[in-house]
């Protein structure tokens, strides 16, 4: 194989990793009914005149399998992360008791289950395409490769059909995150 297609294998591997952890890290921030840090990190809360996420500002740990404690670091940002957890889209009332904040996750609904599998199946599709849109820039770099004469036909092939396989391999991956965030979510 030549230096050209196996540097544009390895660029291609690398980031199509990347959109799996990007999804599989997206995944995570569906809530299942259980408590997880992932559900609060990426809540963007004002704080110091600047938007910073929960996570640079508080500890967050799960003290019970359905609550989630939230201490900001500085007491003075108490107020804020609260009033970032109430405007965010995960629909908890947080309890103040002067230091941290405490989140109760209720039980989820079969209705809203169903909803967030397929929420969770949007965020894999995304992360098929991006896997997808990876393969189609290296395909068109292989391609100029090989119209400048630097790749035979032969090679071109093989480099194409490797691409493939790295493809559908990182696909399955998805596919394997998603099935089990949807068994996760439909778990009673």
């Amino acid at each position: 194989m030549s230096e050209i297609v196996e540097m544009l294998m390895l660029d291609a591997d690398e980031r199509m990793g990347k959109a799996v952890t990007r999804a599989r890290g997206e995944f995570a921030t569906i809530r299942s009914g259980r408590a997880a840090p992932q559900l609060v990190e990426r809540i963007q809360v004002e704080a110091y005149g600047v938007p910073m996420k929960i996570v640079e500002l508080a500890s967050i740990s799960v003290p019970e399998a359905r609550q989630l404690l939230v201490t900001p670091h500085d007491p003075t940002n108490l107020e804020a992360v609260e009033r970032g957890i109430r405007a965010s889209d995960l629909g908890l009332s947080p309890s103040n008791d002067g230091r941290s904040l405490r989140l109760n996750f209720p039980p989820l609904t079969e209705e809203r289950r169903k909803e967030l599998v397929r929420v969770v199946r949007q965020m894999a599709e995304d992360g098929r395409i991006a896997i997808r849109n990876i393969r189609r820039d290296v395909r068109k770099d292989l391609s100029s490769s090989e119209g400048d004469g630097d790749l035979s036909k032969d090679e071109l092939q093989r480099a194409e059909s490797e691409l493939d396989g790295l493809t559908q391999a990182q696909e399955a991956l998805v596919d394997a995150a998603l099935a089990e965030k949807e068994a996760e979510l439909m778990e009673v």
